[in-house]
């Protein structure tokens, strides 16, 4: 198992020892950095045509408000017309060509859509038209110069190798890495840099699977450990057994997985210089949740579980001190789950069992089952052992909605016995799901049991809108009334 960082690097420098990535700079950051200064260079246009105007007639120093005004609202029409067309996605801004016709065509029609809005909104008292004009031709040549300048530094920075991608990994054959050149990169993943982990070289398939697994394992902390985004694979394409093996043994890692052209398929495709040119690659696993989707999601957590603090704060008091004077042991019980991403935390709940197994043995819960206490069955039955979790919730190890988290010991075992199983890490554990809305709730002692939880909770995840999630708490709450499969 090899680690490196620079692309550059042939395979001399595939099998060396673990280096972080040398880029400083990321590639992601690079269209906001490039659209402010595209916006600093049209406000500041519009302020100093403004001022040099009205000084060279004769006139004080004007107000700039009106001037300001009207540089904020210019940049942001052009600035939103550039962005659709990806004028400032890299790697198209790190290419020498300066895009001229596009950045006169953009501006000069925008400025004939302020002076439509000038018209319509009659602000000619306020904006003089001789400042628009010497703004109107001042602008572009700002922007010009700007994207030159841009252009010559990004250059400078992917050939010192200080531009990269640190949410991105690559997994590759020892010669299909050896084989990308650093226009490959930059069509590929966007930066000139990027993390990547060779695969082993032997012929031994015994040999080369454990190594496999070691090195996929390898990935699987850097992504959590980095919280990557993006996995992306150079394998050849007609080995279908190490594709498929990959494939199974990163479906539980929460990030999209693209598939790179072989060195056959860019052969064949007569393949120049991907720098100049948006090369396919295959999504095998997409994302689960966009980072809007998690906002909104995560946004809704914390309004709910912060006011169901609030509601439950005194059933949670009363329940403590009856948990007290009930049995000796503490009032919250702590066990070891795995949340998104396969990551452990500790989840919370009100003790209800004279035991606290949170190891490689743990036995569930069954109906009438000796350990449950007097006061925990009755906590059981009605939820209410299951308030603390929204102190998970809060702390965003834990959604309201989402699929339940098992014990370590059951997770492993479900893991081996169900191959979908991983995707349910793919999205935050919850307090309540949709599987458990529909029945699917408790001990699940079979193997068709868990299946068919395990199938409801892909369901949601594939699913998932805001709306569904408000339709599950509100089923929750007759779920909890029926006190179906609750002991």
């Amino acid at each position: 198992m090899s680690i490196g960082s620079d692309t550059h690097d042939k395979a001399d420098q595939l099998g060396g020892q673990f280096a972080k990535p040398a880029a400083t700079f990321s590639s992601t950051a690079i269209p906001y950095f490039l659209s402010t200064a595209d916006a600093f260079i049209i406000l500041l246009s519009s302020i100093v045509g403004g001022v040099a105007y009205q000084l060279s007639v004769g006139n004080p120093v004007p107000n700039i408000l009106p001037h300001c005004a009207v540089g904020l609202l210019a940049s942001f029409i052009h600035i939103l017309r550039m962005s659709g067309s990806g004028y400032y996605d890299f790697p198209d801004s790190a290419k020498p060509r300066v895009e001229i016709g596009e950045i006169l065509v953009c501006w000069f029609t925008t400025g004939l859509l302020l002076a439509f809005f000038a018209f319509l909104l009659k602000i000619g008292v306020a904006y003089s038209r001789g400042a628009f004009v010497v703004f109107y031709f001042l602008a572009p040549v700002g922007l010009l110069g700007v994207r030159k300048a841009t252009k010559a530094v990004l250059a400078s920075a992917v050939a010192r190798g200080k531009v990269g991608r640190r949410d991105v990994v690559l997994i590759g054959d020892f010669h299909e890495l050896a084989a990308l050149e650093p226009q490959d990169f930059l069509a590929f993943l966007g930066a000139a840099q990027v993390s990547h982990f060779a695969l082993d070289q032997t012929d031994d398939p015994l040999v080369r699977a454990s190594s496999d697994i070691g090195t996929i394992n390898s990935v699987a902390n850097f992504v959590r450990r980095n919280n990557c985004k993006e996995i992306l694979l150079a394998l050849p394409w007609e080995d279908t057994t190490r594709l498929e093996f990959v494939r199974e043994h990163i479906k539980a890692l929460p990030v999209a997985v693209r598939l790179l052209p072989d060195m056959r398929v860019r052969s064949l495709s007569n393949y120049a210089s991907s720098a100049r040119q948006r090369v396919l690659t295959i999504e095998i696993q997409r994302a689960p949740l966009s980072a809007a989707e998690r906002f909104v999601k995560r946004i809704m957590d914390v309004v709910v579980a912060s006011a169901a603090c609030v509601f439950f704060l005194p059933v949670m008091l009363l329940t403590s001190v009856a948990i007290k004077l009930d049995s000796p042991g503490p009032v919250i019980f702590r066990q070891n789950r795995k949340g998104f991403n396969g990551r452990e935390f500790v989840m919370f709940k009100f003790r209800t069992m004279t035991v606290q197994e949170n190891g490689p043995a743990v036995t569930q819960a069954s109906r009438e089952d000796p350990r449950v206490t007097p006061i925990g069955r009755l906590l059981r039955s009605a939820s209410i052992d299951e308030l603390p979790q929204l102190l998970n919730v809060l702390k965003g190890e834990m959604s309201l909605i989402g699929p339940r988290p098992h014990a370590l010991a059951h997770d492993d075992y479900f893991e081996r016995i169900l191959g979908d199983y991983a995707f349910r890490h793919h999205v935050k554990p919850g307090i309540t799901g949709w599987a458990q809305c529909n029945g699917a709730r408790g001990a699940t002692p079979t193997v068709e049991q868990i299946s068919e939880r395990v199938k409801l909770d892909l369901w949601y995840i594939n699913n998932w809108s805001l709306w569904l999630d408000i339709q599950i708490l509100i089923k929750t709450v007759f779920e909890v009334l029926r006190r179906r499969n609750a002991y």
